[in-house]
């Protein structure tokens, strides 16, 4: 249950920061051996799902006022008022990624959920994007200046996310950043977006044939996992929306280059 723990933090920390949840999943779990005894190859990708679940929740309750005015507003006034806007800029910005993940997230995932040499490369390559980026863009628009092509570029974005190491939370960020959007807000939109990318990916995962069965006959770690990720996802959008206002993303590109570098010298010197 400790390594569970682990897990569940290591989620909650990764799906929010641009450093890529399903990469730190499959290193820590695979490559460093924390929770490989408990969750086998037969459950890891439901494992996996039912962490993003407890993410999704954080979401879900950090931005459940910003949500609600955002149905309201859409729903009753459409465009007309930012609120209503942003849902349907989140809508539309979904699409993309939903389209290429129903028809290539399954061979994308079955090939790179074992090619470690491959997860670091996008580690390292993404942090030095998203770095370089985020420095030579100003900080000028906010979300309220967004408009609908703005949307799409930053939805289109998530598309590379299918790789693990990309980092959906780092593609976004780094889209929104081109664009101009200051970085707390980049940020915040992000969040917003993985919303229902995740819980598409939830809602599918639980209508594979015997999914449900296999999550009820392991049912303790994985509500352990969900409740662990919930909470430290929470801390973690409080902690880099304060974060990203008067900092860069240099931390979190050193950080991916030197996990990307011990990832590559354990695989090839194991």
């Amino acid at each position: 249950m400790f390594e569970i723990v682990i897990l569940g933090i290591i989620q909650g920390i990764a799906e929010f920061l641009p450093i890529s949840s399903s990469a730190h999943l499959l290193i820590f779990r695979d490559v460093f051996g924390i929770g490989r005894d408990i969750i086998g190859s037969d459950i890891d990708l439901a494992f996996d799902i039912a962490l993003h679940f407890g993410t999704l929740c954080a979401i879900g309750v950090y931005f459940f006022k910003d949500f609600l005015k955002m149905f309201i507003s859409g729903f009753t006034k459409g465009v007309k008022e930012k609120e209503g806007r942003m849902l349907w800029f989140i809508v539309a910005a979904t699409i993309p990624a939903a389209i290429v993940g129903l028809l290539f997230e399954d061979i994308i995932d079955s090939f790179f959920r074992k090619q470690f040499i491959l997860i670091a490369i996008a580690l390292i390559v993404m942090g030095i994007i998203i770095y370089l980026v985020d420095k030579k863009m100003p900080n000028k628009k906010n979300l309220d200046k967004m408009n609908l092509k703005d949307a799409l570029i930053v939805g289109c974005s998530q598309v590379f996310a299918l790789v693990p190491g990309f980092s959906r939370s780092g593609t976004t960020i780094a889209a929104s950043r081109c664009l101009k959007i200051n970085r707390e807000d980049a940020a915040k939109f992000s969040f917003y977006l993985s919303a229902p990318v995740v819980l598409g990916s939830v809602i599918l995962t639980l209508l594979e044939d015997g999914m449900l069965d296999l999550i009820i006959a392991n049912s303790l770690p994985f509500i352990v996992g969900v409740v662990v990720s919930f909470i430290s996802g929470l801390l973690c959008i409080s902690f880099l929306l304060k974060f990203l206002r008067k900092n860069d993303f240099k931390l979190f590109m050193v950080y991916r280059i030197i996990l990307g570098i011990i990832v590559i010298a354990l695989v090839l010197f194991k």
